[in-house]
């Protein structure tokens, strides 16, 4: 998912707005967790409340945290919010090998975590790799998903999501055209459109973001991390390594532009679970994108369920536009754009998100 805008942080320092520190609000605190023991790993859990169940699904790079606005919101309108620091973050195992990050096993503690909360079904709610694993909940176990509400990450079949064409386009020299192919390996298909040094690539290759990412975990989520940065609308003129999302193996400016999404105490929260952890377990989940796409071949790749759509006008990889189709696959849908909103939406703007997800919740699935 996008990462850090890391190609704006070295060389397009001249369309920041520029820091400005903003008044911040306090951030509310966290519910008790518990540790939990399932598909034979530990995952730390936080829960609150009563009522239907609502399971929140970070990206990366995030944390169970990252839902700090949303858990009383949710609680308040008569959820039952858990929240894991998903396999490979903050407090929750981080096995050592690649492939123990692969789809069944990421989807495999979900349904062990159910079962631990004895709850039959719940409705999985996501952002950034948050949404991808919530959309394959709902392919993978329809029968413990109530719904899916995503945030920024569209559903888009067989692991094409890095190949839509409103990204890959961009990206393809002029006259050159490019259809993705469901039946072939996406990493594959990635490397005909994409430099070396894309991100999803890179993971691929070696340790060198792993390395860079390790060294400063701090400036590494602080660089990432951004607010008011470009339109979306400006992306397709930008120089062609921007356009191939080159994040990675550049150097951190100084003056970072736009403005940070987290304030010095939320930073220290991340800082901390990363410098612990460092950043390769939740990379693996990159590293097993083609595994994943194979295993979901013979999948059938309609979501079943209802779901809402949130999207963020300015996300310049994940873009409102990759919504349109999606009812090919997901009848059941209801689409939302949130408006100056970049990609951190859940600490961006967590009153739109609250406001619009409990507004569905409270239709689909009322509390009682």
């Amino acid at each position: 998912m996008p990462f850090s805008r890391r190609t704006l942080l070295a060389g397009l320092t001249a369309l920041a707005l520029g820091f400005t520190t903003p008044a911040w609000a306090e951030a509310p605190p966290m519910p008790p967790s518990s540790i939990v023991s399932t598909n034979g790993i530990k995952l730390k859990v936080y829960e609150a409340g009563s009522g239907p169940a609502v399971v929140l699904l970070h990206g990366f790079p995030g944390l169970a945290y990252t839902w700090r606005h949303q858990i009383p919101a949710l609680v308040a309108a008569g959820y039952r919010v858990i929240v894991p620091d998903l396999r490979g973050y903050g407090a929750s195992d981080a096995p050592a090998d690649v492939e123990a990050y692969d789809i069944t096993s990421l989807t495999g503690d979900l349904v062990g975590l159910l079962d631990h909360l004895k709850v039959r079904e719940a409705v999985f709610m996501g952002h950034d790799w948050g949404g991808l694993l919530a959309w394959q909940m709902a392919l993978l176990h329809r029968e413990r998903v109530a719904g899916v509400v995503s945030l920024n990450t569209p559903h888009v079949p067989h692991w094409g999501l890095w190949l839509h064409p409103d990204i890959v386009r961009p990206a393809l020299a002029k006259g050159e055209t490019f259809v993705a192919d469901p039946k072939v390996d996406p990493i594959d298909q990635m490397r005909k459109v994409y430099s070396r040094d894309m991100y999803v690539l890179m993971f691929q290759d070696g340790d060198k973001a792993d390395e860079a990412m390790n060294a400063a975990p701090r400036a590494t989520i602080r660089s990432a991390y951004r607010k008011d940065l470009m339109r979306s609308s400006e992306w397709g003129k930008l120089p062609e390594f921007v356009v191939n999302m080159e994040y990675y193996g550049k150097p951190i400016p100084a003056e970072l532009p736009g403005k940070d999404v987290l304030n010095a105490d939320e930073l220290d929260v991340y800082e901390h679970n990363f410098s612990r952890t460092g950043f390769t377990p939740a990379i693996n989940w990159y590293r097993n994108i083609s595994r994943a796409w194979k295993a979901g071949l013979g999948v059938d790749q309609n979501v079943r369920v209802p779901a809402l759509m949130i999207t963020a006008e300015h996300d310049v990889v994940l873009r409102p536009s990759m919504t349109e189709g999606m009812r090919d696959h997901v009848p059941d849908l209801e689409t939302h754009v949130i408006p100056e909103a970049w990609h951190w939406t859940p600490e961006e703007k967590p009153d739109d998100v609250n406001r619009l997800a409990i507004d569905w919740l409270q239709r689909r699935y009322p509390a009682r």
